[in-house]
Parts: structure tokens; sequence; C-alpha cells
């Protein structure tokens, strides 16, 4: 008997069994796609911008640059947010610099950057509890099948006087394929999550990492804006050439 037979002829609850499964595994693979592509997209964006950023461009260009490309996500966010709401206080800063106003300052731009980072974070984490969800349950809906099946091959080997294999085997085979059909949307489903879960981690990482280092970087400029008081479009006027030295554009 063919696996289509199999399929066909089995009972309405395990044929119920069988299409949310391989509903389930179509909706998996469809996310594993997506997710692939999405990632591969996020962490070449985050090294691009990256290595723009550590370049020694000026940031205002930077930022006008990233704003013309509205596509761009991930750290090139995290840094808009950041960049906007410090320019946004700059004037503030240059026309009454004092420690209590830059602090001031700092802490509106890291709130920025933290909005900023919980969406991308959120963008990056979408439908990862699906898959995590179908991993999980999709075996057990299978298991489901299985019992199904296995208790209607016995029960109709009972209403007969003369069992035989025969008789029996078709509905095991048939509740052996829903076994099947829960590991297969289930295997998938659970490796690319744990894959798709640490890229996700690290990206997150970097994201983190670079708000802090830009923050700092922020939080050196007030310093200095303390000191010298400079024009706003000094203040403005920003390049980093490496992660420990800022100089003015």
């Amino acid at each position: 008997m063919s696996m289509f037979a199999l399929v066909t002829r089995a009972s309405i609850v395990v044929q119920i069994v069988m299409t949310i499964l391989l509903s389930a595994s179509v909706l998996s693979w469809v996310i594993i796609v997506i997710k692939s592509r999405a990632i591969k997209t996020a962490q070449k964006q985050a090294n691009r911008f990256e290595d723009q950023f550590w370049s020694g461009i000026n940031l205002a260009e930077l930022y006008q640059r990233t704003k013309r490309h509205a596509e761009e996500r991930g750290m090139a966010n995290v840094f808009k947010a950041g960049f906007s709401e410090y320019m946004r206080n700059r004037k503030h800063l240059a026309t009454n610099a004092s420690s209590s106003n830059a602090e001031m300052v700092l802490s509106s731009v890291q709130r920025s950057m933290k909005v900023a980072l919980a969406r991308e974070e959120e963008y990056l984490d979408a439908n990862l509890s699906v898959l995590a969800t179908i991993g999980s349950i999709s075996p057990y809906i299978g298991l489901f099948g299985t019992v199904w099946g296995i208790m209607r091959a016995f029960i109709a080997l009972g209403a007969v006087q003369h069992a035989s294999l025969s008789m029996v085997a078709p509905g095991i085979a048939e509740a052996l394929i829903a076994t099947a059909m829960g590991l297969f949307a289930a295997i998938p489903a659970v490796v690319a999550y744990n894959r798709y879960a640490d890229q996700v981690d690290r990206l997150s990482v970097a994201y983190e990492n670079f708000a802090e280092e830009f923050a700092t970087i922020l939080q050196r400029q007030s310093h200095q804006t303390e000191m010298q008081t400079p024009s706003t479009e000094a203040a403005a006027s920003l390049r980093v050439r490496n992660k420990t030295e800022v100089v003015p554009g």
C-alpha cells in the first residue's frame, strides 16, 4: 500500500492531525527563509554602518546619510535616535554649559537610544516564538495522531474472530505517519530557532555595545563643551577616528 493511500484511507482525526502538521511545517519553512534573509541583512548593515562610523566621517554627515537611506535598520537607527536627540539639545548645552545640563542631555540621548534599541530587538525577535512553538508542540500533535490510529486499529482487531497482522498493519502504519510528520515539522523549527536566537543575541549585544560607545563619545564631547563653550555648529561637527579619539569636524 502506498504512502498516499495510507493518508487518504486514514481516519478523519488522523487526517486533521496530518493537515495541521503539514501546515505547521510550511509555516515554519516560510519563517525560516524570511528570518534568514532578515538576519543576514541586519548583519551586513551593522558591519557596514560600524565601518562608516569608525572611519572618521563627520557624524552630522553620517546622520544625513542614514536619514536618506530609510531602509537601513539596526545600528543605524540607534545612531539616528541618539544623534538626533543630541542635536535637539545641543543649543541649550552650547549656551548654558554646565555639568548638570550635560548630564541631562546625555540621559536624554541614552533614553532615545534605549527605545530605538528595544524596537530593533523586537524586529529581530519577530516570529521566533512561532518557531519555538512549532518545534515544541509538533511531536505531541503527531503522537496524538499515532495514539488515535493505533487505538482504532486495535478496536477493529477486536471486532473480528480471526485476527491477522494484515488487518492491523495499515492502521498502525497510518498512525506512525503522523509521528513522522510531527518530527518533520519539529526538527527544522528547533534547529532554526536555536541558530537564529543565537544570531539575534549576538546582534543585540553589538547594538548595545555601540549604544554605550556612542554615549561615551557624546559624554566626552559634552565635557569638552563645558570647558570650551563652542558654537552650535562646532558641537554638531564631530569625527570619530577610533574608539578612543573624538575630534572636531
